[in-house]
């Protein structure tokens, strides 16, 4: 369409075209003068928008664009003398579009509304369209006229415009209101408004003398004006001829005269309608606004044309200097960019000048232009329009050709504007610019009681100033701000009020600014006549425009030059058919050169420019005509094929017919005969049926028949079984409680006695205790104890003598205080007597005067009947007034009253109304908000349990396939490995190689004389590693010796000695048990050897690498542990020899027996046991007078006897250890010798391994191993056979013994892994030293001179934030950083996320160099590896933390340097450099956004697996507050005591473990927002079960057990506060278990209970309610079950309630997780990569 003629529709197409295609802002410029068609076309371009690109949602966002027109133009349009509907407002809509190009919503500005056109039209001339039209709505006010009526229609003559049917008009444009938002009562309020401006213009005023005037009593249209606005008659009648004048100290109400009153009314109606019109300028806005983000946009640009009147004011001027800046920017754009695409192209061109209105613009808005005079005129206190008239006359006149002065007035300016010269007239210039209103009407207008009234100012008083743009680089929309309605002393002084004329040039300035920032679209709209006449055209007037709007300049700029032009894929697309097939060469630039040759002769015609051909005029033409002619040809025989082609067709369709009727003549006969067969088929079923039916009821009658005898049989044989287990039954519980008395009688009989004997002995040390007290009660520190009593109570006497000394000295500052009181007293009754006195002595005299004053007295009653008389009359009048004025004032405190009422009972309908309104409102709001927030936690819930879903069968896939390719390997075989790799790898290694055998054939088929040397240096290790064995046990060998000469020496004093103590023999026993742990453990991996040779029986088991090779390495290290426990034996043996030399006393006691056995244990050095040996026999030594004491005593004596009695018991006990002890020395013994056999043995086949090859030497030492374990096992068994119990111990011992090998062995692998990263870094720094030594040194120096160390200093670099590595370095760098990293380590010793940084820098280096296949490669290896750690360690929670962490950090930071605008906002300069260049990593941040989602399931697995066995025993059994439950219920006492026993878990346990999770995610960097989403999880989790098992155990249903919840709970509540974790939504999730604990607490008896309970209980279901009442148990006598009736009652009331029939929480759930975008301050240049994690083939760049 753009290559049509000019059109509306071609316009708007290019720039949406251009919009899409450039990706960049697009303007349409509707230019031309008033009456050309500007609003029309602005309008077709949007309603092409609109039907083009659609909306983006549901909401029909371009009809609202397209009717936002009909108001505009009813509130901004009006009929002039050159057009019937013309925009007296600029207006600039921007077309909002989304990343699709829909319309998602627009926004208007607008610019210098004519506002005088509300007040003053000349004849012809009409008002806007919605005042002229408001006699229709004249009926809602219950008003009558038409516009004739009011003055500020009936100026401008008729207000019927011919076609125009106001009444349609009007319907329209209230329908686009209500499509806009705008109310039925808005726009009753907004006629109502305009109503009242047409009568405040019908207000009239009457003159009192030339400075005062007055406004008739009861003026009907200023009555009317002030009931529709709702003020005040008095006050608004008042202010309209007042004003008030302040001055620094006073104010004065000052008349004005009756021609300012006209101006101030006309003013005041200018005022509200510009209001009126932002209102719903603001309200459109609202209306259109976008939702979602907006992508671009096109704005349309509809603004006043050119205009010139008869009478030409301030309005006028600014429109025509806005028609000079926009042809200004015109001019600019189009000849400009027409010339530089010459020069670009590189064609000969001569510059061409065009016309510039720069010096028209200079004139008006430069400094000390027309505008900068007027602004500063305004500011004059005396400025008047002559003043400034003649400003300008001195400043531009014969200075400016562009101004010029009219002969005949003084009062008037002319400028030469671009289109025509204009006459200005200075009249009302300044009071224009000025836009003043009196404040006082302000006042009465806010304090309106019609609503619309006072929004329309505080609108005003938030209004944005034109000057100031917003965030995005729009332009407010532009407002005329009014004088305030109050303003502060001094304000006026210090801050002044912009101008229009300021204002309008800041609004154009910014315009400008908005089109240059945009790519524009010229509209030229061309009037055909000036009399608006149909079909005339006027030449003369059509060229002046195109000469005006500069479009013959740019004509001539095309006839001039090259008006035709093609791009060379363009000119050879168009006319390829013109060109041969020789003629086509790769090169089109040269192909077209070829062919317009041929075309075109004369090379003058056309130019080559650098990418485009440049044709002269009527060259395109010829070339089209050629074209036409070609393609004519084409045609022709085009058509001549296709009409052979239809004969044929048609040929064909008959032939087609034919066969299709003998096909269904054919399919009949066929159809007859299928019937045939059916009916012959189903016949036969019939009788198949039938005869089925009859066999299958004879059938059914025998089974049936059958199953009742079984059923009568099997019932006698199972009754009679009954009655036989029954008796067993009873017998089984006989023998059992005959069994249990005979056992108890037996315990009684045994415990009576030790009683006896612990009384006799405690007796007899009660009274040597009382010996002792009574000889201490002799002596003098007795005494001194009694005097250290007496002295306490000394000083507590002498505490109270002095209190009572303090106490006196109150009571004696009391009576001084009483005494002084009490000569004041006394004081004053003295002075009081003598006063007495001296009245007495006046009362005398008085007597004297009295007479006199009688006879004054009886003359003055003469005097008072007089007055009295005079009284009385004066008095009824007085009530007769009173009465009167009484009455009065009832009557009218009665109409007061009735007045009040019915104003009160308005006003609270109003506010009932109001209030109703926005509660509904609320409601709704909050109900949609609430709906959608579930529906998208419904989604995310949705969406991450297919996600989980995925996993899981994703995780079950890998393990069958690894499943397939361990049976599909042969045979694992050796693979080799770095020199740096230990030979005990981790589990890790081992799989690895495993799973990684198929993917490397190659390495597995290396030949053998590449593993001779590993596997020789591997057996040389172990030739050293057995040399330094048989040192240890040649050491241990001599030990043994020099022990069995101590046995032997020490046995020939024993025969001497009594028995040994029982400390010995508990030595023994320990020993016994490390020596059946140790047997445990030989049979153990005996086992593992055994299934290893099962499994694979093949000369490729024994290779290096293989399960029974790496066993093998195992057992060699066992062997050295055995001989570090043969160490401690040879200890423990030493420590028996040096205490067999003590001797032991008869006489101990049981106790001390007991005592010595305890701390014998605990003591492991020989030293510790003779120090303790010797202090127990001198503690054993009893003296002769203890024996003395004891003869003294009689009664002692019994209690000797049973002690010689218990000694005699220990000594055979005694005696018979010994003999066991003997046993197993003699067991020992054999043990040493077997064990240097074994040593020689080992020896020979180590000797003999080492000369066979590497294969032979692995399967003998296995076999050798396995014969050598099988016998020791053997010797075991039957050494234990007759003993089960020593053999289970022996076991358990084993077991225990190897337990802690296995964690001595992994402490060993970590030290081991460790000291080899520490020797990798010190390697390389050596290496790196030697380097920098080898190339500081000369050949020559190397040879002659000694080297020497050289340190090189480095050059500080400036790191980019990248790390380099090698592509075949991948899989390490995923191993050293994801497999093999321990998450503490990282935690503790670096920086949060490091692996995550690492990962990233790595991933901005393959996109710095631009591969895609080092990206790809290593965000699945990094996935993937992820996926392996948390499958082989994801129970581990430190684990799981770790890399959930690390996986949003590296999600961070891939969209904090995406490079997209929404994730740059936060980032430094830098940061922003560093974004990534080459690759859109969109589709991988989903990727790892599903595998964090994973994670954090996980995670909560992790967390729920380890709180679930804390939650009941913390929250429902343990007794927080202890004493608080009190008594069982009946029934249930033998359940567990709520008190924690040892291995129970309490509410500490619940919050330690928080708190260590809660520090575990912040070690590890985790995200704020997903540890509270982490916390609310394990809120629930804690809720839901407790919640669970309250309903399902009875026991805990009473009110102490609601109290400990509640008490439990607030315990949680404060750890969250601790950790600020409130916002979190964890609370929330625990409501359903405080109200369950508060339903548990209530009363629960009446209906009010009953009520409280269903308000209280919202977040419970009715089941569970119900369930919680039926399992209350009272515990104590203050409460009661739960009436049945009661509990139909809440049933009752809970019927319509509709939740959930499920009694259960779903501990399961898991709450939808949401990553929220979270950048990272840290610079990546910054990061330095320590050397623990073994990345050192990494380098930063």
């Amino acid at each position: 369409m753009g290559d049509m003629d000019p059109h509306i529709f071609a316009v708007a197409e290019e720039a949406y075209k251009q919009m899409a295609r450039d990706e960049r802002n697009q303007s349409i410029i509707v230019s031309g003068e008033s009456g050309a068609g500007k609003t029309v076309s602005a309008k077709y371009a949007m309603r092409y928008f609109a039907t083009v690109s659609g909306s983006a949602s549901e909401a029909n966002v371009e009809e609202k664009v397209l009717a936002s027109n009909p108001i505009m133009e009813s509130i901004g349009n009006a009929k002039t003398t050159r057009n019937d509907n013309s925009s007296r407002f600029g207006k600039y809509i921007e077309i909002g579009f989304d990343k699709r190009y829909r319309i998602i919503g627009a926004n208007m500005r607008t610019y210098l509304l004519e506002k005088s056109r509300v007040v003053f039209q000349v004849i012809l001339i009409q008002s806007y369209n919605i005042v002229a039209t408001q006699s229709l709505c004249m009926c809602v006010f219950s008003l009558t006229g038409n516009a004739n009526y009011f003055y500020y229609t009936k100026q401008g003559g008729s207000a019927v415009i011919d076609g125009v049917d106001d009444a349609k008009e009007m319907v329209n444009t209230r329908q686009a209101c209500t499509l806009l938002g705008i109310s039925d009562s808005y726009q009753m309020g907004i006629f109502r408004i305009l109503a009242g401006i047409l009568h405040l213009g019908n207000v009239e005023f009457a003159s009192r003398d030339s400075d005062s005037c007055v406004i008739p009593p009861k003026h009907e249209p200023l009555n009317i004006f002030c009931d529709l606005m709702g003020v005040e008659y008095e006050e608004m009648a008042h202010w309209l001829c007042h004003r008030k004048l302040a001055t620094a100290t006073e104010t004065y109400i000052k008349p004005i005269s009756k021609l300012h009153a006209i101006n101030a009314r006309d003013a005041l109606a200018k005022h509200i309608y510009a209001n009126l019109f932002n209102w719903i300028v603001d309200h459109v806005n609202k209306a259109l606004h976008a939702t979602v983000k907006q992508h671009s946009f096109i704005g349309v640009l509809d603004i006043y044309g050119f205009e010139t009147f008869e009478i030409n004011s301030f309005e006028q001027f600014c429109i025509n200097y806005a028609n000079e800046k926009l042809q200004q920017q015109f001019n600019m754009h189009v000849f400009k960019l027409e010339q530089e695409e010459y020069m670009k192209e590189q064609i000969p061109w001569t510059l061409i000048d065009f016309y510039d209105n720069q010096p028209c613009i200079n004139l008006i808005e430069a400094k000390m232009g027309i505008l900068d005079l007027l602004d500063e005129e305004c500011k004059m206190p005396k400025g008047s329009d002559d003043t400034w008239a003649q400003k300008l006359y001195n400043t531009h006149l014969n200075k400016c050709a562009l101004f010029e002065k009219p002969r005949m007035s003084n009062k008037a300016f002319i400028i030469k504007h671009f289109a025509d010269k204009v006459e200005y007239q200075c009249e009302g210039f300044l009071e224009k610019n000025k836009d003043t209103v009196y404040e006082e009407q302000f006042k009465v207008l806010k304090s309106s009681k019609f609503k619309l009234l006072p929004e329309l100012f505080q609108d005003e008083e938030k209004a944005i100033s034109p000057t100031s743009a917003t965030p995005s680089g729009r332009v407010p929309l532009s407002r005329t701000p009014v004088k305030p309605a109050k303003a502060r002393p001094g304000q006026a002084s210090k801050e002044h009020k912009k101008t229009v004329g300021h204002q309008f040039r800041n609004s154009l300035h910014l315009l400008m600014e908005t089109l240059n920032a945009t790519t524009p679209h010229y509209v030229r709209c061309i009037k055909p006549n000036d009399f608006k006449f149909p079909f005339t055209f006027d030449e003369k007037r059509a060229v002046q425009q195109l000469r005006a709007c500069g479009v013959l300049e740019t004509i001539r700029i095309s006839a001039a030059g090259f008006p035709s032009r093609w791009t060379y894929q363009e000119f050879f697309s168009r006319y390829r058919v013109l060109m041969k097939q020789r003629d086509v060469l790769g090169d089109r630039k040269q192909t077209c050169k070829n062919v317009l040759e041929k075309l075109i002769l004369d090379k003058d015609k056309y130019q080559f420019g650098k990418t485009k051909i440049f044709f002269r005029a009527g060259q395109v033409a010829y070339l089209e005509k050629i074209r036409a002619d070609k393609l004519r040809a084409a045609c022709i025989r085009i058509q001549k094929t296709i009409r052979g082609w239809l004969m044929r067709k048609k040929y064909v369709r008959m032939r087609k017919a034919a066969i299709t009727i003998q096909r269904h003549v054919r399919g009949y006969q066929a159809r007859c005969y299928a019937n045939f067969l059916r009916r012959t088929r189903a016949a036969i079923t019939i009788q198949k049926f039938q005869r089925m039916y009859v066999v299958r009821r004879r059938y059914q009658c025998m089974r049936a028949a059958t199953i009742a005898l079984q059923a009568l049989l099997r019932g006698y044989m199972a009754r009679n079984k009954y009655q036989m287990m029954l008796r067993e039954h009873k017998s089984i519980i006989i023998q059992k409680h005959v069994r249990g008395w005979l056992a108890r009688v037996h315990y009684h009989r045994t415990l009576k006695a030790i009683v006896y004997l612990q009384c006799c002995y405690r007796r007899m040390m009660a009274k040597r205790e009382l010996k002792k007290l009574k000889i201490e009660a002799r002596s003098v520190e007795r005494y001194k104890k009694l005097h250290i009593g007496l002295e306490n109570k000394i000083m507590q006497l002498q505490r109270k003598i002095d209190e009572q000394n303090k106490e006196y000295k109150s009571l004696m500052e009391k009576l001084s205080n009483l005494e002084i009181t009490y000569s004041t007293e006394t004081e004053k009754l003295r002075n009081d007597v003598e006063r007495l006195r001296m009245s007495e002595e006046e009362a005398k005299n008085a007597t004297n005067r009295v007479l006199s004053l009688q006879e004054e007295i009886a003359k003055l009653r003469k005097e008072l009947h007089q007055t009295q008389s005079e009284k009385k009359t004066i008095e009824e009048w007085a009530d007769k007034y009173k009465h009167e004025t009484e009455q009065l004032v009832s009557e009218l405190k009665e109409q007061n009253t009735l007045l009040k009422t019915e104003k009160e009972d308005l006003n609270r309908r109003i506010h009932e109304q109001a209030r109703e309104i926005t509660e509904t409102m609320e409601k709704k709001l909050v109900e949609e908000t609430k709906q959608l927030e579930l529906d998208l936690n419904d989604e995310r819930l949705r969406y991450q349990n297919l996600l989980n879903e995925f996993s899981r069968l994703e995780e079950r896939y890998d393990d069958l396939k690894d499943e397939m390719n361990l049976m599909s390997i042969p045979k694992p075989g050796h693979k080799r490995t770095d020199s740096t790799h230990s030979s005990n790898e981790s589990e890790y290694t081992f799989s690895s190689e495993i799973t990684e055998a198929e993917d490397l054939p190659v390495r597995m088929e290396e030949p053998s004389e590449k593993k001779a040397p590993l596997d020789m240096s591997l057996f040389l290790k172990l030739q050293k590693r057995v040399t330094e064995l048989e040192q240890e046990k040649q050491s241990l060998q001599d030990e043994l010796d020099r022990k069995e000469e101590q046995a032997l020496r020490a046995k020939a004093k024993e025969e001497e000695r009594p028995p040994m103590r029982g400390a010995e023999l508990e030595y023994e026993s320990l020993k016994r048990q490390e020596l059946e742990s140790e047997n445990k453990k030989l049979k153990n991996e005996l086992n593992e050897l055994q299934k290893a040779l099962t499994e694979t029986r093949s000369p490729e088991v024994t290779a290096p690498g293989a399960p029974a090779y790496r066993v093998l390495l195992d057992q060699l290290t066992s062997v050295s542990e055995e001989l570090e426990v043969r160490k401690e034996e040879v200890l423990i043996l030493r420590s028996q020899l040096v205490s067999q030399k003590e001797a032991i006393q008869p006489k101990n006691t049981m106790t001390d027996a007991t005592i010595l056995l305890e701390d014998v244990q605990k003591m492991k050095d020989k030293g510790e046991i003779a120090q303790a040996y010797i202090g127990l026999k001198e503690t054993n030594r009893q003296s002769p007078q203890d024996y003395h004491m004891l003869n003294e005593d009689g009664e002692l004596w019994l209690v000797y006897e049973g002690l010689k009695q218990a000694n005699r018991l220990l000594e055979s006990q005694l005696q018979s250890q010994k003999k066991s002890h003997e046993n197993e020395l003699e067991s020992l013994r054999g043990e040493i010798q077997s064990l240097k056999e074994e040593n020689n043995r080992q020896q020979q086949l180590l000797a003999q391994n080492l000369q066979l090859p590497p294969e032979a030497r692995i399967e003998a030492s296995l076999q050798h191993e396995i014969t050598r374990l099988t016998n020791e096992n053997l010797f075991y068994e039957e050494l234990y056979a007759d003993d089960p119990k020593k053999y289970q111990l022996y076991r358990i011992s084993l077991y225990k013994r190897m337990i802690d090998l296995m964690e001595q062995l992994e402490k060993q692998d970590k030290t081991v892994r460790k000291l080899k990263k520490q020797l990798k870094v010190f390697a390389k720094k050596i290496g790196e030293l030697e380097v920098g030594q080898m190339e500081n040194i000369s050949p020559g120096q190397i040879i002659d001179e000694p080297i020497r160390p050289v340190n090189i200093p480095r050059k500080e670099k400036d790191f980019q934030g990248m790390l380099e590595y090698k592509k075949e370095d991948e899989q390490k760098l995923v191993k050293n950083l994801i497999l093999e990293l321990k998450p503490r380590g990282v935690a503790v010793n670096l920086i949060p996320g490091l692996p995550a940084y690492i990962l990233f820098m790595c991933v901005r280096h393959a996109d710095y160099l631009n591969d895609d296949q080092k990206v790809r490669s290593l965000l699945t290896s990094t996935i993937n590896g992820i996926k392996k750690v948390l499958k082989k360690r994801g129970d581990d929670f430190e684990t799981v933390s770790f890399w959930l962490s690390n996986t949003c950090r590296f999600l961070h930071c891939l969209k904090q340097y995406s490079g997209e605008e929404g994730f740059m906002k936060h980032n430094t300069p830098r940061q922003n450099e560093h974004c990534l260049t080459n690759f859109d990593l969109a589709e991988y941040r989903q990727v790892l956004s599903d595998l964090a989602i994973q994670i954090y399931q996980q995670l909560v697995r992790v967390l729920e697996n380890i709180l679930q066995p804390m939650i009941v025993s913390g929250m429902l059994e343990h007794e927080t507050i202890q004493g608080v439950s009190g008594v069982k219920p009946t029934g249930l006492r033998k359940r567990t005591s709520s008190i924690a026993d040892e291995g129970t878990y309490t509410l500490d346990s619940i919050i330690r473990q928080l708190n260590s999770f809660h520090s575990v995610m912040c070690q590890h960097g985790m995200d704020p927002e997903l540890i509270k989403q982490v916390v609310k999880q394990m809120f629930y989790i804690i809720g839901a079960v407790t919640l669970n098992n309250l309903l399902l155990r009875k026991d805990m249903c009473s009110w102490s057990k609601g109290m400990q919840i509640r008490y439990n709970v607030s315990q949680l509540e404060e750890w969250l506060r601790d950790k600020n974790l409130m916002n979190s939504g964890a609370k929330e999730t625990l409501e359903p278990l405080i109200q369950a604990a508060q339903l548990l607490q209530v009363k629960k008896k009446t209906d009010e209970d009953a009520e409280a309970i269903c308000s209280m209980c919202n977040a419970l279901t009715t089941a569970q309610i119900v369930k919680v009442l039926n399992l209350y148990t009272p515990v104590n006598e203050f409460e009661e079950r739960v009436l049945v009736s009661f509990i139909r009652t809440i049933q009752m009331r809970l019927r319509d309630r509709k939740d959930s029939p499920q009694l259960l929480m779903d501990a399961k759930h898991i709450f939808p997780v949401t990553f929220p975008f979270n950048p990272s301050s840290l610079a990546l240049e910054t990061i330095q990569i320590p050397a623990s994690l073994g990345l050192g083939f990494i380098s930063r760049v």
